[in-house]
Protein backbone atom coordinates (compact mmCIF):
# COMPACT_ATOMS: atom_id res chain seq x y z
CA UNK A 1 0.00 0.00 0.00
CA UNK A 2 1.31 3.47 -0.79
CA UNK A 3 1.15 6.09 1.34
CA UNK A 4 1.19 10.30 1.13
CA UNK A 5 1.80 12.89 3.24
CA UNK A 6 0.75 16.50 2.96
CA UNK A 7 3.20 18.55 2.93
CA UNK A 8 1.83 20.08 6.50
CA UNK A 9 3.03 17.04 8.58
CA UNK A 10 6.76 16.54 9.77
CA UNK A 11 8.63 13.89 7.15
CA UNK A 12 10.05 12.01 9.77
CA UNK A 13 6.19 10.78 10.67
CA UNK A 14 6.65 8.44 7.66
CA UNK A 15 9.29 6.34 9.15
CA UNK A 16 6.06 5.17 11.68
CA UNK A 17 4.66 3.57 8.50
CA UNK A 18 7.32 0.54 8.91
CA UNK A 19 6.10 -2.00 5.91
CA UNK A 20 4.23 0.60 3.75
CA UNK A 21 5.63 2.73 1.00
CA UNK A 22 5.56 6.36 2.25
CA UNK A 23 6.12 9.36 0.01
CA UNK A 24 5.69 13.33 1.20
CA UNK A 25 3.88 16.11 -1.14
CA UNK A 26 7.51 17.88 -1.19
CA UNK A 27 9.39 14.86 -2.39
CA UNK A 28 6.95 13.90 -5.20
CA UNK A 29 7.76 17.70 -6.16
CA UNK A 30 4.15 18.81 -5.85
CA UNK A 31 4.47 21.28 -3.03
CA UNK A 32 2.29 24.39 -3.17
CA UNK A 33 0.05 22.65 -5.27
CA UNK A 34 -3.92 22.83 -4.13
CA UNK A 35 -5.98 20.39 -2.86
CA UNK A 36 -8.38 19.17 -5.81
CA UNK A 37 -5.41 19.36 -7.85
CA UNK A 38 -3.15 17.40 -5.56
CA UNK A 39 -5.49 14.68 -5.15
CA UNK A 40 -5.85 13.97 -8.95
CA UNK A 41 -2.09 14.23 -8.75
CA UNK A 42 -2.13 11.49 -5.88
CA UNK A 43 -4.70 9.10 -7.00
CA UNK A 44 -2.50 7.87 -9.70
CA UNK A 45 -0.12 6.93 -7.62
CA UNK A 46 -1.29 6.43 -3.94
CA UNK A 47 -3.50 4.54 -2.13
CA UNK A 48 -3.88 7.15 0.95
CA UNK A 49 -3.47 10.94 1.11
CA UNK A 50 -2.71 11.74 5.00
CA UNK A 51 -3.40 15.21 5.80
CA UNK A 52 -3.92 17.53 8.85
CA UNK A 53 -6.29 19.67 7.11
CA UNK A 54 -9.65 18.85 8.22
CA UNK A 55 -11.46 21.09 5.85
CA UNK A 56 -10.76 18.97 3.14
CA UNK A 57 -13.77 16.64 2.88
CA UNK A 58 -15.99 19.77 2.86
CA UNK A 59 -14.23 21.64 -0.16
CA UNK A 60 -13.57 18.95 -2.15
CA UNK A 61 -16.02 16.10 -3.07
CA UNK A 62 -13.67 12.98 -2.05
CA UNK A 63 -16.07 10.79 -4.08
CA UNK A 64 -14.41 11.73 -7.41
CA UNK A 65 -11.19 10.60 -6.23
CA UNK A 66 -10.02 7.22 -6.55
CA UNK A 67 -7.73 7.68 -3.09
CA UNK A 68 -9.24 7.41 0.32
CA UNK A 69 -8.28 10.29 3.05
CA UNK A 70 -7.19 10.37 6.04
CA UNK A 71 -7.76 13.37 8.38
CA UNK A 72 -5.26 13.11 11.26
CA UNK A 73 -7.08 15.39 14.40
CA UNK A 74 -4.12 16.58 16.63
CA UNK A 75 -3.58 19.43 19.26
CA UNK A 76 -1.01 20.30 15.87
CA UNK A 77 0.87 19.32 13.56
CA UNK A 78 3.94 18.78 15.08
CA UNK A 79 5.66 15.65 15.23
CA UNK A 80 5.08 15.08 18.60
CA UNK A 81 1.72 15.76 18.72
CA UNK A 82 1.30 13.33 15.15
CA UNK A 83 3.01 10.61 16.40
CA UNK A 84 0.43 9.11 19.18
CA UNK A 85 -2.17 8.90 16.37
CA UNK A 86 0.03 6.59 14.16
CA UNK A 87 -1.35 3.38 16.24
CA UNK A 88 -5.10 4.47 15.13
CA UNK A 89 -3.54 5.38 11.48
CA UNK A 90 -2.18 1.56 10.72
CA UNK A 91 -5.43 0.29 12.22
CA UNK A 92 -7.56 2.42 9.98
CA UNK A 93 -5.22 1.81 6.96
CA UNK A 94 -6.99 -1.66 6.10
CA UNK A 95 -10.52 -0.50 6.19
CA UNK A 96 -10.09 3.27 4.67
CA UNK A 97 -12.30 3.68 1.16
CA UNK A 98 -11.47 5.13 -1.39
CA UNK A 99 -13.60 8.35 -2.02
CA UNK A 100 -13.84 9.07 1.75
CA UNK A 101 -12.20 10.96 4.11
CA UNK A 102 -11.72 9.09 7.63
CA UNK A 103 -10.84 10.71 10.91
CA UNK A 104 -8.04 9.88 13.24
CA UNK A 105 -8.06 11.87 16.27
CA UNK A 106 -6.92 11.23 20.36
Amino acid sequence: MKLLLDECIDRKLAREFIGYEVQTVPQMGWAGVKNGQLLALAEAEFDVFITVARNLSFQQNLPQFNIAVIVLQAQSNRLIDLKPLIPKVLATLATAVKGQATLVGV
